[in-house]
């Protein structure tokens, strides 16, 4: 049965402490420990039909094992397979994921688990670091500033070209495993070489109507495709596998075919719009990805284009990162002041004294919101035609909320730079937020553990 903590650790190697990294671990080590509350959340995400329904079999990542294990993926930016050896080959690693000499995780074990935490998880578990930050006088949340950035989904750059090919190469992939299982009446050609070449042709074309040509035949092509599959549903489905191995194959093709249909459909839909017939498809519209079907398209300043998800990061004095919430779409900075403030007074039981925001976050409504459930001073990095005595005592204290705004600058680059939040890599809208909670929660523990070395 999977263990919360472990109990016995014999053996264990112990921190160097000539490495500042290993003083980091071990005080790190030391606030996890303060907390087993974290170890019960992430329990309940790696048992969620409770501890007796498997009750066979080897022990596995107990729930401490886990979340360090995520922490040291998060701090040093290894990928899975990175992340299994060094977890064996370092001492301070072993002690810190609390492995003792015993024989370390395979990168799909280690994989598995940390995926398994949500992103929900790892909010729950920032508030208890938050807790920890209150009680050792780090952080009061007094003064706080809020930004917004982008974090891009793992996705090429996406054109109707790329996305057509995408189309054509894994439809038919799946098609030529339906005629490896055996399946009778299966009747397609393989037009992948010639997609391909349209692509590429589309994407060297110097003359429009050439590329519109090019277009036109590439749409041909992608449709031969898509009506292929179609078709092929009904022969998947009735055919008699003759063991249960390819029974299960059978099952995964069908549902990967009912799955990529529609969204190839749309690939198909939007390029004619857009390609042929010149219309400009609004962007609720658009798919931007066959494999990362969550993904927004966000315009910022209107000058750059970005893939992925805006995240509201709010910091406070002490360069933590109090809150963060990852939106779909691509609300305007002025609709969500007064989401993040309140967010604060749930965190904290009651509002900050002094909030400090970006221009966008501006308008007067916001500051009379903001006043109202008590702030007492909110500065907009731009007036936007607010008076600063409206927002704040002084043009004094507005000088220095402007200023410390400008903090909440370096702590995105730090997130981006060293948690890796420039760019999520891992697929689906669940593991996206997931992906980003992690690397708050590993930064925040990494500013504690400074902070507490320093005293």
């Amino acid at each position: 049965m999977r263990e919360k903590r472990q109990k016995q650790m014999p053996l264990s190697p112990t921190f160097r402490q000539d490495f500042d990294q290993a003083r980091e671990l071990k005080a790190i080590s030391r606030i996890l420990d303060q907390h087993p509350a974290i170890y019960e959340l992430v329990y309940q995400d790696l048992c969620p039909y409770g501890p007796d329904v498997n009750d066979t079999g080897a022990e596995g990542m107990s729930a401490e094992q886990v979340v360090r294990a995520a922490i040291v993926k998060a701090l040093f930016g290894y990928s899975y397979r990175q992340l299994a050896f060094h977890i064996v080959d370092s001492d301070c690693l072993r002690s810190f994921c609390l492995i003792g000499f015993g024989k370390g995780f395979k990168k799909s074990a280690l994989q598995k688990n940390i995926k398994s935490l949500s992103g929900e998880t790892w909010e729950q578990i920032n508030r208890v670091v938050i807790g920890h930050a209150k009680e050792e006088k780090v952080e009061k949340g007094r003064e706080v500033r809020i930004d917004c950035t982008v974090v891009e989904s793992n996705i090429h750059h996406p054109m109707d070209s790329t996305l057509l090919w995408d189309v054509v190469r894994v439809m038919t992939r799946l098609l030529i495993a339906a005629r490896e299982l055996g399946v009778i009446g299966l009747g397609f050609q393989d037009h992948s070489r010639r997609a391909k070449r349209r692509m590429l042709g589309i994407h060297n074309a110097k003359r429009e109507q050439a590329r519109k040509k090019l277009y036109a035949d590439l749409l041909k092509v992608t449709e031969k495709v898509v009506g292929y599959d179609e078709q092929a549903l009904s022969f998947i489905d009735s055919y008699a596998p003759p063991s249960l191995e390819e029974m299960i194959e059978q099952a995964r093709v069908f549902d990967e075919i009912q799955h990529y249909l529609p969204l190839a459909r749309q690939v198909i839909s939007q390029s004619e719009r857009r390609v042929l017939h010149g219309e400009n498809v609004p962007v609720s519209e658009k798919l931007v990805s066959l494999f990362e079907t969550h993904t927004d398209i966000i315009i910022k300043d209107r000058r750059d284009t970005y893939f992925g998800h805006k995240i509201c990061l709010t910091g406070g004095r002490s360069n933590l990162i109090l809150d963060c919430v990852v939106l779909k779409g691509n609300p305007a900075d002025s609709e969500l002041t007064q989401t993040m403030l309140t967010r604060q007074k749930d965190i904290w039981g009651r509002p900050p004294l002094k909030a400090a925001l970006d221009g966008g976050f501006a308008s007067k409504n916001n500051v009379k919101l903001a006043k109202g459930d008590g702030v007492k001073d909110i500065c907009f990095a731009k007036r936007r035609g607010i008076k600063v005595t409206d927002m704040c005592r002084s043009p004094y204290v507005y000088k220095r909320l402007r200023n410390f705004r400008a903090g909440i600058e370096s702590g995105i680059s730090w997130l981006k730079r060293c948690f890796g939040l420039g760019r999520c890599n891992w697929q689906g809208w669940r593991s996206f937020k997931s992906y980003v909670w992690a690397s708050v929660v590993s930064a925040n523990l990494l500013t504690l553990a400074r902070a507490g070395i320093v005293k």
